[in-house]
């Protein structure tokens, strides 16, 4: 019995997140879009090519010497299908806010899918192997991703030019892309199970607390 009734709650609970489907906002946009970008930049921070530029002349004039960790092809190479990166994420909608996009299998997908493995039916309105391709949201936000990157190319380049010593997430999404009201998602940490857990703990505490 108690095992039917986990099914019903599972099914239940994907489709009530199917219904409450909303687009990425602008927040979230740029937090995602700053965050692969200097993820894919640190792959190659400790890059020590250097490339000769020009042609040596016969006066002997010696090329010009640029180190690939400060250059634009750097620069160039990461940006490159950054947005095409965003398709990784899924939607976890167990987790609240902008958290709920995240790498790798959601919690209710992941029931679901043992679920089918043991023989359970489960009808989701749609063909089982399509449950991975990307969703809606996260469709949009690859798409918002890319109008964003084109937008603010030159403040990404005047970023990775002169301002390295602050981290990108701040440089373009609080000082140029977002307003105050709107910076909440940028101070959404995802700590993991035990911190959710923590999070729903406190909240409660703090409810009791309020009724004494």
């Amino acid at each position: 019995m108690g095992f039917i009734w986990l099914i019903i709650l599972v099914v239940c609970s994907f489709t009530r997140a199917d219904q409450d489907e909303r687009l990425p906002n602008k927040c979230e946009v740029c937090k995602f879009l700053t965050m692969e970008l200097q993820a894919s930049l640190e792959k190659t921070a400790r890059s020590k090519e250097v490339f000769e530029l020009g042609e040596v002349l016969d006066t002997g004039k010696r090329r010009r010497k640029i180190k690939y960790n400060t250059s634009e092809t750097r620069l160039t190479e990461a940006v490159d299908n950054i947005c095409e990166g965003i398709l990784q994420y899924n939607i976890h909608a167990e987790r609240p806010g902008s958290l709920r996009y995240a790498k790798g299998a959601s919690q209710t997908m992941t029931t679901l899918k043992n679920l089918v493995h043991k023989g359970v039916k489960v009808d989701l309105g749609l063909p089982y192997e399509l449950w991975d391709e990307p969703s809606v949201e996260v469709s949009d936000l690859k798409k918002q991703c890319e109008t964003m990157l084109e937008e603010y190319e030159e403040v990404v380049e005047d970023w990775y030019f002169h301002h390295q010593d602050q981290r990108l997430e701040r440089f373009l999404c609080q000082t140029h892309v977002l307003s105050p009201p709107d910076l909440e998602c940028l101070e959404e940490v995802w700590k993991g199970e035990l911190g959710a857990k923590a999070v729903e703990e406190e909240k409660t505490t703090s409810h009791d607390a309020g009724e004494l």
